[in-house]
């Protein structure tokens, strides 16, 4: 079993409502795990968000707590509800309304990873899948929400950014000729996850770093967006996806040779953000 569902860093002093979270960069892969999915240990890999911990890692510097999984996503997808059960998967699971990304594999409990490459030969019990949920989404989940918890109450309003990373190919679809591709993409459930006043300043520090940033096309946010943002109560939350090749080797998973000014770059962004949840900017969160 993967050693902690979590890692939880804080800031020295908190000085902001900004929570930055790392769910899909889990990498402890457990050897049972590893034995039972039909997947060779670099196959596996192919649905995490790679070193995108390391990315966000200056997040404590600015007065941020930082929250990344330690089980792997395609153990526990803790971008799901624990109640998006694949029936195709976990043994005496009810088919109920349709849900498409449990249709197509990706649920609580993944079926496949990317490319729909099968993890499993068979099924998996149910007391399997309820000991994933209770020993890692769940405690994940609990750290999470009593972060954003003490920064509303510290600050009036907290702001959840959950970051991710995305396939270079995956803006194939929105590239356009002579137009330079979207290298970040800004999940905010087109509105309905935070004040569009805080999701411009998100996506001007982005711009200001020389990046390309589009919003909610093609990745708007999943569960952790839609369970954690209400804007209206001042709890904001924004998916960000960023291009993979910017900063690793895709087909080896690796840092590519952009990695650490990459990193650096980053830095200053995360600074930036973090300066929209400082005790001065608490206004915004009321417009």
């Amino acid at each position: 079993m993967p050693k902690v569902a979590y890692h939880l860093t804080h800031p020295e002093r908190r000085t902001t409502a900004v929570v930055f979270a790392s769910p899909h960069s889990g990498r402890d892969y457990p050897w049972t795990f590893l034995r039972r999915t039909t997947l060779n240990e670099h196959s596996v890999r192919s649905s995490e968000d790679a070193f995108v911990d390391q990315l966000f890692d200056s997040a404590p510097l600015y007065g941020a707590p930082l929250i990344k999984a330690g089980a792997p996503r395609a153990y526990v997808d803790l971008n799901r509800s624990a109640d998006e059960l694949d029936p195709a998967l976990i043994e005496g699971v009810a088919r109920q309304g349709h849900n498409p990304r449990v249709a197509s594999g990706l649920g609580v409990i993944p079926r496949v990873v990317a490319n729909g490459q099968a993890i499993y030969a068979g099924k998996l019990s149910m007391a399997e899948a309820e000991h994933r949920i209770e020993s890692y989404w769940r405690p994940y989940h609990t750290a999470l929400q009593g972060q954003l918890d003490q920064a509303h109450l510290m600050f009036g309003q907290s702001i959840l950014i959950d970051c991710h990373s995305m396939p270079h190919e995956a803006m194939d679809a929105v590239a356009r000729r002579g137009v330079r591709r979207p290298e970040i993409v800004l999940g905010d459930r087109f509105g309905a996850a935070a004040d569009g006043a805080v999701v411009e300043r998100i996506e001007a520090a982005f711009a200001r770093a020389g990046l390309v940033v589009t919003r909610n096309t093609p990745f708007a946010g999943a569960y952790i967006t839609q369970a954690y943002g209400r804007p209206a109560r001042g709890r904001h939350a924004v998916q960000v996806e960023i291009d993979r090749a910017l900063y690793m080797n895709e087909r080896l998973i690796r840092p590519n040779g952009n990695f650490e000014a990459f990193r650096t770059l980053l830095s200053g962004v995360i600074r930036e953000i973090a300066e929209i949840g400082r005790a001065e900017a608490r206004p915004l969160a009321a417009e």
